[in-house]
């Protein structure tokens, strides 16, 4: 197991201090300036399946009030809402400061039988022989100032491929639709509970930047203020990230400083075992150039 790995999965180990309150550590994660928002979302979601006995979570919503700051440990407190003979319901309050970053609402359910059908998978290019996202970084590294190399040349926990990149510091205009392949090596004997942590953590990477596809904008490009405001997530199926999965994204909506993005989440072979929606902070930066 790679260090950046094993230091995820330390991340996501939280600490408990009582029946209903948990301590994780804001450091480790995605950058150094504010917690990475799906850090928040997977730490909330283990606090509550912490709370919760032989059941999955089918889906959560979750609302980012504060930018967590990375220096300082978040506080993760559960309400144990509901406890029915089908569903259990948990909501989960971060904290830091003694001011909430983060309120996440999470219902669990017990497997049932039932009707089943999907839509199809976009057809798009496997990952085997799609450059990753690691690589592209690796090759630009020496475009950015010597200061902003290290976010370009980490390494990171999970492998990606996007199906079609872009230039991270100068970007075209192009189609919001946004598909990414995504694994996690790591991830291979993670229990159900985990696999869902995981994917939870994984489904904030590039969700936003389906808003900005169209715009000519990057994270890389310093033109626009960012963060996500919302976040929801459905599971369908079991997650095994071990294995590549699709991470088809779009954004049908950016409009009023804000950006709406949705994803669905795809085996290799097919079957879709998660959705995702999030409406993003997308506002021009006064000193942006105009494109």
């Amino acid at each position: 197991m790679s260090d950046t790995a094993q230091t995820l999965l330390d991340l996501l180990d939280l600490e408990v201090l009582d029946r209903h309150l948990f301590r994780g550590s804001g450091s480790g994660g995605e950058t150094p300036l504010r917690i990475y928002g799906g850090q928040v979302i997977a730490q909330a979601l283990k606090a509550a399946y912490s709370t919760v006995s032989n059941r999955l979570c089918h889906s959560l919503h979750a609302y980012f009030i504060r930018p967590g700051d990375p220096s300082r440990p978040v506080i993760y407190e559960v309400d144990p809402a509901r406890d029915g003979r089908s569903f259990t319901t948990r909501r989960v309050v971060a904290m830091q400061n003694g001011k909430q970053i983060l309120n996440l609402a999470a219902s669990f359910h017990e497997a049932e039988p039932g009707w089943d059908h999907q839509h199809a998978m976009p057809e798009v290019p496997p990952p085997h022989g799609l450059e990753s996202r690691h690589d592209i970084l690796l090759r630009n590294a020496s475009r950015v100032p010597e200061e902003r190399r290290k976010e370009f040349t980490r390494e990171r926990p999970f492998e990606l491929r996007e199906v079609e990149p872009r230039d991270p510091l100068t970007p075209a205009k192009t189609s919001d639709v946004n598909n990414m392949w995504v694994r996690m090596a790591a991830a291979k004997g993670a229990d159900p509970a985990l696999q869902h942590i995981l994917m939870a953590y994984v489904s904030d990477f590039g969700l936003l930047g389906s808003s900005m596809r169209p715009h000519g904008l990057t994270f890389h490009n310093p033109a626009a203020m960012t963060a996500s405001l919302d976040h929801a997530m459905w599971f369908h199926a079991p997650v095994q990230l071990e294995n590549w999965h699709l991470y088809s994204m779009d954004a049908p909506f950016t409009g009023n400083g804000r950006g709406f993005n949705r994803g669905a989440i795809y085996t290799e072979n097919g079957q879709l075992v998660a959705s995702v929606a999030q409406e993003g902070l997308l506002r021009p930066l006064k000193t942006a150039t105009p494109r």
